[in-house]
């Protein structure tokens, strides 16, 4: 346990130790020497220090603070205002107080403020700002209280334990009106639609895909067409749409480090995404927004968990979709088999997005063997070697690289066969852009999936 002279000399500041360690010089010369004047020069030398800790050690003081951040919320890129009230609740009037928040490098610098003589019970407002550069949940604060004397001898710092919580959500990019459906993805909760007329000859049908239950098989329109027809029966329906979220670190180019941040900072809200899982982040938070604000009911699972609604509700809202994927962060699996299977379970027939990175014809396999219905399926498929050339990612070197593009066109190539509508994204490629290429892909415009009420 430190004793009391132990606690004062470990208050001391740079200043204070150099002034110690001159007067204790000037102890030892003048007792040497037997100059007499000396020695009290000394003695003043080192009682300054002493005598600063010993009052600032002594300093009783009561401080309250509370934070208020506007907004709260912010997606990426954006700022959010800071407002620090600092109140006085002891007795006395306080000295010179020096106060340092507590901010993640993240969002910003740590900002410091001085406030001087504050009267009891009165209350100092300070603001400060930080910027939301990457993704994630933050916490502001708690706020380091540092008691200085006048001479800057002795500094004595007190920690607080109250926060406020920031959150930096995926930025969410207009979509438009070209993407997969158009604007006719419609249909509440509720909503229900025929996709059969009366008549057996005028059944509605296509084309026979590889694991299509064989009992639905129309042999009339088979006859009549020369290929092999299925019979989609009459229902009623509900938009339903689920994304599938690749989030395995091996799957993408990663930017660490604080010198990302400093890049996106100065880049303005503009800055794209910083490697290729942000880009799949911000691809789920828009196209989930879109497909949100056209009445589908929004599963969204990655390669190991759903992101589950709050309650007992079917689906995501679009402010629960943005505030899960927050706190989305790239997992150790090495394949999509539990997302696959999390996916199989919870789309049934509705509509799948999957949003995908680095994958090779095996993973493409296991998915076109656990997805088959009667619309298709829409994959993106991040070209991470992009990011690299782009010099925004790091965690795979040349020759990796060299062998992505391969396994990647290559599993594209069965998804196709296999029924589903693929685009590959690009660094330099936004995603209103790869959702309007979705929407041209095919020869007609895909609707969104519909499943039974």
């Amino acid at each position: 346990m430190r004793g009391p002279v132990a606690t004062a000399l470990g208050t001391l500041t740079l200043r204070g130790r150099c002034l110690v360690a001159a007067g204790l010089t000037l102890l030892v010369l003048g007792v040497l020497l037997g100059e007499r004047p000396l020695v009290q020069i000394a003695v003043f030398v080192l009682a300054l220090p002493l005598l600063s800790a010993a009052a600032v050690a002594r300093r009783r003081f009561r401080v309250a603070s509370r934070r208020t951040v506007t907004p709260s919320r912010v997606p990426r890129g954006a700022h959010a205002d800071v407002r620090l009230e600092v109140t006085n609740a002891g007795r006395g009037t306080g000295g010179l107080w020096l106060l340092a928040e507590s901010v993640p490098a993240e969002v910003g610098p740590s900002p410091e403020f001085v406030v001087e003589r504050l009267p009891a019970g009165e209350t100092a407002a300070l603001t400060y700002r930080v910027h939301g550069t990457r993704r994630g949940r933050y916490r502001l604060g708690p706020l380091r209280l540092r008691l200085v004397d006048p001479f800057g001898l002795v500094l004595r710092s007190i920690a607080g334990t109250d926060s406020a919580p920031l959150v930096v959500v995926p930025r969410v990019v207009p979509l438009g009106a070209g993407g997969p459906a158009g604007g006719h993805g419609g249909g509440g909760s509720g909503a229900r639609r025929s996709i059969a007329v009366h008549g057996e000859d005028d059944v509605s049908t296509r084309a026979y895909r590889h694991g299509d239950d064989l009992r639905k098989v129309h042999w009339r329109a088979t006859a009549r067409t020369g290929e092999l027809m299925v019979r989609l029966e009459e229902r009623p329906w509900r938009a339903q749409g689920t994304l599938l979220l690749d989030t395995r670190a091996r799957a993408h180019l990663l930017a660490r480090g604080h010198a990302a941040d400093v890049r996106a900072a100065d880049a303005g809200e503009d800055a794209p995404p910083a490697d290729s899982l942000e880009w799949l982040i911000e691809a789920a938070a828009s196209i989930g927004s879109e497909l949100i604000g056209r009445g589908a009911t929004l599963r969204v699972v990655t390669d190991a968990r759903e992101l589950s609604p709050s309650g007992h509700a079917d689906g995501l809202t679009r402010g629960e979709l943005l505030d899960r994927l927050a706190g989305v962060s790239p997992s150790r699996l090495t394949g999509l088999g539990p997302g696959i299977e999390l996916l199989t379970r919870l789309a049934g027939d509705g509509a799948v997005v999957a949003l995908l990175g680095s994958i090779g014809p095996d993973e493409a396999a296991e998915l076109v063997r656990a997805r088959s219905g009667p619309t298709t399926d829409l994959a993106v498929l991040a070209d991470v070697g992009s990011w690299g050339d782009a010099g925004r990612g790091r965690g795979a070197g040349g020759a990796a690289r060299s062998e992505l593009a391969p396994q990647e066109g290559a599993a594209a190539v069965l998804l196709r066969a296999g029924g589903w509508q693929v685009v590959v994204a690009g660094a330099d490629q936004s995603v209103a852009a790869v959702w309007a290429h979705l929407g041209r892909a095919g020869a007609a415009p895909v609707p969104l999936r519909e499943v039974p009420a």
